[in-house]
């Protein structure tokens, strides 16, 4: 029988605990044959904070479900579904459904093609939002106060509305040159 690619639902924040536990269980009833690997899908976050500060972390990029390739028979089914943290598998009338191979690449972010993979596209995020008040801490405007009119993370930019000589006024700025107003 093929081995195939589920996904099971877990507890938020469970993901790396199910994979630990499920990973124990597996060992321990001799299933290494059936189920022959677990995968957690992330992607590198480059969060720009205050003054253009940027930190990198792993983000899931599914919460609460977790990739298993396995052989489904009533054995490995129980030893999944009843892992502590595993709420249940996703699938049609409570039976699982495999993913087809175009899903899993694209949920692993792979080709389908030569079995190569493809560079993760790293996502940016930051804690500045459209609205928000903003001071411009460099450059010719330094000292001015606007207002976020639209964020553009991949960049690394936002574009403030200032008031200059008592128009409105759409300035490009970089995420390091303003600060938020509290």
């Amino acid at each position: 029988m093929a081995k195939r690619w589920y996904v099971i639902h877990t507890y938020s924040g469970y993901e790396n605990k199910v994979k630990a536990d499920l990973e124990h269980r597996i060992e321990t009833y001799g299933l290494e044959d059936k189920v022959v690997d677990i995968q957690i899908p992330t992607e590198e976050v480059t969060e720009l904070k205050d003054g253009g500060k940027r930190e990198t972390k792993e983000s899931k990029v599914f919460p609460s479900y977790v990739l298993v390739r396995m052989e489904v028979d009533d054995n490995t089914w129980a030893v999944v579904r009843n892992t502590p943290g595993v709420t249940g598998f996703v699938g049609l009338d409570g039976k699982p459904t495999p993913l087809r191979r175009d899903e899993f690449d694209k949920i692993m972010r792979r080709t389908g093609t030569r079995g190569g993979t493809v560079a993760v596209p790293k996502r940016t995020a930051t804690n500045v939002e459209v609205g928000q008040a903003v001071r411009v801490l460099s450059g010719p405007l330094a000292d001015f106060d606007g207002q976020v009119s639209e964020v553009m993370p991949d960049s690394g930019k936002v574009k403030v509305m200032l008031t200059i000589f008592g128009r409105e006024t759409p300035v490009e700025l970089t995420l390091d040159q303003i600060s938020v107003i509290s």
